[in-house]
């Protein structure tokens, strides 16, 4: 029984972004809740017309670009009806690669940032918040840096969209097909930041963590983000996909990378460590085959927002670049 979605496609855009640094400009081990916070507040301060504090007691709490991308509400649902979860945002922001580094001025800093559904239509905002972000500062020291240009990341190739010089964001395709199941027997699967994953309430270190938990995340996430965001509905029966990601092994090496950060909302410091290595999995996995690659443009597990969860499918398999 085919219980996996399969020739399915969903709004969805990886892009690439250029800075030029302008002074010195110092990231730490791991830049994505940094980035993620100068965006957040940039981006607020772009569109927010009322100067509330919180969202959520808003009258444009649910037309307001701000909360749709960054802190998006819980969908409208059926009266006695909840909707059950927290609500993912329509972006992940991929930071530099592991390592903490000063830039000096002149060298180019490069990030990504992938968009679902409706944020593709804040493209020029999101833009925009970003440029006014970077001008006012990221990281100790408030280095800056000026956009250079933003280059579309394919499966398969690379467009340019937007450079300085001429300041209009190009037409482009931002939609994810789902290829067919390629056949595979092995699938290797490349988990490239901390994949942090929890069952009753704890994080899966790699000696408890198996492919089923990975997969069930993997479900609900996906599909949380193609139902919310991009406006389809992915239809499987979940109950039988759980029950046959109990089949599929895993073999590879796996270790957990410990990182913190300070969370200025919370006042603390948040231990947000995960599994990272390579998995090769094996079983029945063409039903699990939609999930497992539109997952590469939108992480898995916790904190996925600021590019944790990020993994990788092994060549010959049309895997994102990124």
């Amino acid at each position: 029984m085919n219980t996996s979605p399969s020739a399915f496609s969903i709004p969805l855009a990886r892009y690439r972004f250029e800075w030029e640094v302008e002074t010195p400009l110092r990231l730490p081990e791991y830049a994505g809740s940094a980035l993620r916070g100068v965006f957040g507040s940039a981006l607020r301060g772009v569109v927010c017309l009322t100067g509330q504090t919180e969202c959520p007691g808003c009258g444009l709490w649910r037309t307001c670009p701000y909360p749709l991308i960054f802190e998006t509400p819980p969908p409208l649902v059926a009266e006695g009806e909840k909707f059950m979860g927290v609500t993912p945002n329509p972006y992940v922001i991929e930071p530099p690669p592991w390592g903490a580094r000063e830039y000096r001025p002149g060298e180019t800093l490069v990030f990504h940032m992938v968009l679902v559904g409706k944020a593709l239509a804040q493209l020029a905002l999101i833009f925009l918040a970003w440029q006014r972000a970077l001008a006012r500062g990221v990281g100790p020291g408030n280095g800056t840096a000026r956009l250079q240009r933003v280059v579309l990341m394919e499966a398969y190739s690379e467009t340019v969209i937007f450079t300085r010089e001429i300041g209009v964001i190009r037409d482009h395709e931002s939609t994810v097909s789902v290829p067919p199941w390629p056949g595979e027997h092995a699938l290797p699967v490349a988990m490239l930041t901390p994949t942090r994953i929890q069952r009753d309430g704890s994080p899966l270190g790699p000696e408890r963590l198996t492919p089923r938990d990975l997969l069930v995340a993997l479900m609900r996430r996906v599909s949380q983000m193609v139902e919310i965001h991009g406006a389809e509905v992915m239809r499987a029966n979940y109950a039988e996909l759980a029950r046959q990601a109990s089949l599929i092994d895993a073999r590879g090496r796996l270790a957990w990378r410990d990182w913190t950060r300070r969370s200025a909302r919370q006042q603390q410091t948040m231990s947000l460590g995960g599994v990272v290595g390579v998995w090769t999995f094996t079983g029945p996995l063409e039903l699990f085959w939609s999930y497992l690659y539109l997952g590469q443009w939108l992480h898995l597990g916790k904190n996925a927002t600021f590019g944790l969860g990020h993994y990788r499918l092994g060549i010959g398999t049309g895997s994102a670049n990124g």
